[in-house]
């Protein structure tokens, strides 16, 4: 086998580790945490992939941006994800009003609002947004 890539901690990087290893609610940070406290008592990275169940390949990526950034860079960094189609605050009240406007014809609003916003969102998630809302359009 190749050499091995061993990082070398200190006692306090290696408690906050161990700390957030055994106490984090986030699994993936929990995994992270475990794959580097492995690779620095010298394990391989394959053998480390099998423990956490990950490939050999992302256990030397975690590593890696454990080295450059330490513990910020085994959180997952924002703006991951779907963004959402309908922004509450620029987006609510225009849907609000609308939906009171046309209180029987949902259908109505969601088209007026799409020709105005220039957006576009399927019914499910129009009516699902106004739920969230939870305005009572009835008056």
């Amino acid at each position: 086998m190749g050499r091995v890539n061993t990082p070398i901690l200190t006692e306090s990087q290696r408690t906050e580790l161990e700390t957030l290893f055994k106490k984090s609610d986030n699994h993936s940070l929990r995994k992270r945490c475990q794959t580097i406290l492995l690779k620095a008592d010298g394990r391989f990275s394959k053998d480390v992939a099998k423990i956490v169940g990950m490939s050999h390949v992302s256990v030397n990526s975690w590593l890696n941006r454990y080295k450059s950034e330490g513990i910020a860079g085994l959180l997952i960094k924002p703006g991951r994800g779907c963004k959402p189609k309908i922004d509450k605050q620029t987006d609510g009240t225009q849907i609000v009003a609308l939906a009171k406007k046309h209180r029987q014809r949902l259908e109505t609003a969601k088209a007026e609002w799409e020709t105005n916003s220039g957006k576009s969102v399927s019914r499910a998630t129009f009516r699902r947004f106004l739920k969230v809302l939870g305005d009572d359009i009835n008056g």
